[in-house]
């Protein structure tokens, strides 16, 4: 199958399950007093975004339970052990804490818009904003708690979330203090960009897997499919910031290198001796120039360091798919593929 149909596969079965977790996530997360606290709660939830890992975990269970994707019902969805659980409350319950995490990023960073609308902070107040973000992280519990799974599994699934957003802030703190420190080893980013943006998309796969009852084998496995096509994922968006024409990408290209982001490319062109802060001379995005960026990427691109953060997206995906080898050969386990493979493509 060539790579556009790959890619026409997936964004067709993330289409129709958007449709059904955006339903899903208006009954979850209700308009209700007070109602400046729950429109702000539902801001960024309606403001769109493709929901790819509440589709990789319906998917995950749909593979596991070797059925014709979406063919079960997922409020009554059957798990290994011959029950019925609510699979489709697990995957909201990821997509909400990936919303919670988005409204305190955008806070921390101050930054304006977030999904082509005003960020949350913006558009309401900063106050305003927090606890959005607050009601966020305790629904998605809420959520989580309401599948009907055995209870151990239910436990199993509990805990994995709490451990996620504990090592999501773990990544985020590293983040920041990253900008701060004269040296980062390529090694120190990888860690980062595990716990800041990975871990999600393993809980996404190892939840639903908990949930299904599958054995611990078989959860680590699919748990390694997340975080390295997490991984994966973020090294090719610093690729994409670099490479894609700012029309396209909807941001100035080379932001990252404007606004002194350590990056792998980066990492990897200070140990070939690239002097990368003096890469662009811009303070600030408004005011770099295509030919400044077009002229630090031929340096990047001479050191060898946008080749090879591709390489490491393409190991990571590789490998990725490699994890899915415990699941039977079916129409999901090959859809989670060439969710890998988008992962590292996205169309552009």
């Amino acid at each position: 199958m060539s790579s556009e149909a790959a890619e026409e596969r997936v964004l067709e079965a993330v289409t129709k399950r958007r449709e059904l977790v955006n339903e899903a996530l208006d009954e979850d997360v209700p308009m209700k007093s007070p109602e400046r606290l729950y429109e702000a709660t539902r801001y960024l939830l309606k403001a769109g975004g493709k929901r790819l890992r509440p589709t990789v975990s319906l998917l995950t269970a749909e593979a596991l339970a070797d059925v014709e994707p979406l063919s079960a019902d997922y409020h009554a969805f059957p798990a290994l052990d011959g029950s019925e659980i609510d699979v489709m409350s697990a995957a909201t319950s990821i997509e909400v804490i990936q919303s919670f995490t988005l409204i305190h990023d955008d806070i921390m960073d101050d930054d304006d818009l977030r999904r082509g609308v005003p960020a949350v902070h913006k558009e309401y107040d900063t106050e305003t904003a927090i606890l959005a973000g607050d009601t966020l992280y305790a629904k998605a519990f809420e959520l989580l708690s309401e599948t009907g799974a055995d209870p151990a599994n239910g436990l199993e699934a509990v805990r994995r979330l709490a451990t996620t957003c504990t090592q999501i802030c773990e990544g985020q703190a590293l983040d920041v203090e990253f900008e701060r420190r004269t040296e980062v080893l390529p090694e120190e980013y990888l860690e980062m960009i595990e716990l800041k943006t990975a871990v999600l998309y393993g809980a996404a796969t190892a939840t639903a897997a908990t949930l299904m009852d599958a054995d611990d084998e078989t959860v680590e496995a699919l748990y390694r499919y997340g975080i390295d096509s997490g991984r994966a994922f973020q090294i090719q968006d610093d690729v994409l910031d670099l490479t894609v024409p700012s029309e396209k990408l909807g941001k100035q290209r080379g932001s990252d290198l404007v606004e002194n982001k350590e990056t792998l490319i980066t990492l990897h062109a200070r140990q070939q001796g690239v002097d990368v802060d003096d890469l662009v001379d811009a303070n600030d995005v408004e005011s770099v120039s295509e030919a400044e960026i077009d002229q630090a990427v031929a340096e990047l691109d001479a050191a060898g360091s946008i080749e090879y953060a591709e390489q490491k997206a393409q190991e990571l995906t590789a490998n990725a798919k490699d994890h899915l080898d415990v699941l039977p050969d079916n129409e999901a386990r090959a859809l989670l593929c060439d969710i890998a493979d988008y992962l590292i493509s996205r169309g552009y």
